[in-house]
């Protein structure tokens, strides 16, 4: 594999594999690669792989379906072990690949800000996972999408429906949308994907509060203007990219018809934090840093990060984004019209003394379980714990690791006590164990204060 020379932002450098090496076998680069539909346009694909199998049916899905397969420009962050192979793709003048092995792996926002440093100036860029189905002439109605709407600066994201890569064909779907979940115990805003209930009758995309990591169709420039933050790692990454987005002025929308399929289990791979539990860079770490650099940002604490170019940009303010969306981010809160997922902007605009009188309230509850209900310690590597309220929205979420669960399971029952702030008391709680090499294990729900037996 060549080696690009020194014109390639970051650490990641020195992975990157030339595409633009001259091979031999006229052969092994398609002719596709060498031409090009000028009046349609270019679009660079960027797709952060972590030891994934389905990458190769997801590109050769990709390129199948696509109108214009010519012109695609795929940038790879490869992040792969010993038994896995590019094949041809690394022979076709189209791929750009920084190949790391996934030991040297920083996690997804370090591999996607990496790949944005293969952006040549391509008219649109596609962010996406490796794990996808597409729909026949995919690049063509993203294209016609955003024409469609009327913004100098539009941005096209959603999540998408899954798929099984065993079924020979992904399933027939609405297209989604992304509403809002509910934030996190240290604050970060996640979200869900939702059916959009009236698709057939929509002439085009409709405006949008969120950002999918796994689906962003934006103009080109989108790489050099919003780029990933590489030291965030996981949780905080989609509310971060939207808000930014904004205010670097782009406007966001959901695609008004099913444009792909995304896989969501992840039953068949290993994950990051799967690989990089202990070490010198454990992912709890990376977590840890990234949790203050979301706060800086959104405003939720006093802080002296310096975010330098991943932070808000000034085409508008981060109080345009939370009147926008009907958020709140430094008291966690979100206006009822948010939460009921009505199309934004935001009607309403609260003042601060509104929001503050919708402040949360701090709870405690108690966890109790008969010790044979849990598996030994020895079977897992951490578990999942989870208070809801009565409609199921998650008000505290927390992963305990081993050495947190070895004092539990020494009592019995076992008795975990939980602190949080919410708007109101919690009415179930979930323990879901996870095993290193069985994936999540049964999993048991209760109501706080009471034994479950």
């Amino acid at each position: 594999m060549a080696r690009v020379p020194g014109n390639r932002r970051g650490n990641a450098t020195k992975y990157v594999v030339s595409w633009l090496t001259a091979f031999s076998d006229a052969g092994s680069t398609p002719a596709a690669s060498t031409t090009r539909s000028h009046s349609v346009g270019t679009i660079f694909v960027q797709i952060a792989s972590y030891r994934d199998a389905e990458l190769l049916p997801t590109l050769r899905d990709c390129l199948k379906k696509a109108a214009h397969p010519e012109n695609l420009r795929f940038g790879i962050c490869w992040q792969h072990d010993e038994t896995e192979d590019l094949g041809r793709f690394l022979a076709d003048l189209r791929f750009r690949v920084i190949s790391i092995p996934y030991q040297d792996s920083k996690g997804v926002c370090w591999a996607r800000n990496a790949i944005q440093s293969l952006y040549d100036g391509e008219t649109y860029t596609l962010q996406l996972d490796s794990h996808h189905r597409f729909i026949p002439q995919w690049d063509s109605a993203l294209i016609n999408m955003m024409r469609s709407v009327h913004s100098e600066k539009p941005l096209l994201t959603t999540y998408a429906p899954h798929y099984e890569p065993r079924k020979p064909k992904p399933p027939k779907s609405a297209p989604w949308k992304i509403a809002f979940d509910h934030f996190t115990q240290d604050g970060r805003l996640l979200t869900r994907p939702k059916v959009i209930d009236d698709y057939r009758g929509l002439a085009k995309p409709i405006r949008a509060r969120f950002y999918s990591a796994h689906f962003a169709f934006a103009p080109g420039a989108f790489c050099q203007e919003v780029k990933h933050d590489p030291r965030l790692y996981f949780l905080g990454e989609e509310i971060t990219i939207a808000v930014r987005a904004f205010t670097h002025g782009y406007d966001l929308y959901h695609p008004n018809r099913l444009i792909l399929w995304h896989e969501y289990t992840r039953n068949y791979r290993r994950k990051h934090w799967d690989d990089h539990i202990d070490g010198s860079d454990p992912w709890h770490l990376r977590d840890a840093v990234a949790r203050s650099r979301v706060a800086a940002l959104l405003g939720q604490e006093s802080s002296s990060v310096d975010l330098g170019e991943f932070g808000l940009g000034t085409a508008r303010t981060l109080a345009d984004y939370e009147r926008y969306a009907g958020i709140n981010f430094r008291l966690r809160l979100v206006q009822d019209y948010t939460r009921d997922d009505h199309p934004p902007p935001n009607p309403e605009v609260f003042s601060d003394e509104v929001w503050e009188a919708h402040r949360l309230s701090d709870f405690s509850a108690t966890i109790r379980v008969r010790r044979p209900k849990l598996p030994p310690l020895r079977q897992v590597d951490f578990w999942y714990v989870g208070l809801h309220d009565k409609a199921g929205t998650e008000l505290l979420r927390r992963e305990l690791f081993a050495e947190s669960i070895a004092p539990l399971l020494r009592e019995n029952p076992v008795q975990l006590e939980l602190n949080y702030r919410a708007a109101s008391k919690a009415s179930a709680w979930t323990i879901w164990p996870h095993s290193p090499t069985k994936g999540w294990l049964r999993k048991l729900t209760g109501v706080p204060g009471k034994l479950f037996s």
